[in-house]
């Protein structure tokens, strides 16, 4: 039997009872399964490589990290301060550590006084341009630096003349001098007064266990707090 068709206003056919014409929508095709990534090769492997040949002697030093950031909680809970500086990545890498330090590493505790000499752009231009570029740091440790506080100095070469001049300008202030810089010997870390020194052998891995240096150090510092009483509370709790 053959169905009737009506005629709508706008003079389109459809099935009689309908009144309109019955659209069907396709489903989207499933999306294809992206391909498996391709081993690492060339130069991307090798990075990881020589990340993992240099983490193991590294390793043996993290008793160094651990050491300084417990001394670094003494200086800072008893009113020092940690002066640090480095040049282009090592600057990033010493203005890393003040943040944490000023403000926090993982749990929340009070700020604590740390300097990233190289980001006071004025001060650095205009010793640059009135002294020359070997004291941008130097007259900086000078002007803050004081007796018992820390200057640490990082460097991947652990040769540019404006952290030598910073290291023994930090040694007559009184400073203790820590140097983390690329492989020994080198100068900066036989001015300091203690250097932990990454035996790598390009400048990026130098820079990545940098970073991991700076976290421990953070870690240490820490914890290390628990035990360490601030400023004055002696004399507050005498008080009381």
């Amino acid at each position: 039997m053959t169905t009737p068709r009506t005629t709508t206003k706008n003079g389109s056919k459809s099935a009689a009872g309908n009144g309109a014409k019955v659209r069907r929508v396709r489903a989207a095709p499933a999306p294809a399964p992206a391909p498996a990534p391709a081993p690492a090769t060339g130069p991307v492997a090798g990075h990881c490589d020589e990340l993992l040949d240099a983490l193991a002697p590294f390793r043996d030093q993290a008793g160094t990290a651990q050491s300084w950031g417990e001394r670094l909680a003494r200086v800072l809970a008893g009113g020092g301060r940690l002066l640090a500086a480095g040049n282009g990545g090592s600057a990033a890498q010493a203005q890393h550590l003040t943040a944490e330090l000023v403000g926090r590493y993982r749990d929340d505790r009070p700020p604590f006084s740390a300097i990233a000499l190289h980001a006071d752009t004025s001060s650095t231009t205009a010793i640059a341009n009135d002294y020359g570029v070997d004291e941008v740091f130097a007259r900086q440790v000078r002007a803050h630096g004081r007796e018992g506080d820390v200057l640490m100095l990082l460097s991947t070469s652990g040769a540019s003349a404006n952290l030598l001049s910073a290291a023994e300008a930090g040694r007559g202030a009184g400073m203790s001098v820590w140097a983390l810089t690329g492989p020994a010997p080198n100068p900066l870390a036989a001015g300091s007064d203690e250097s932990l020194c990454v035996r790598a052998g390009s400048t990026a891995t130098v820079q990545e266990l940098h970073l991991v240096t700076v976290h421990m150090v953070c870690a240490a510092f820490d914890a290390a707090l628990e035990g360490v009483p601030e400023e004055g509370s002696a004399d507050d709790a005498a008080d009381a």
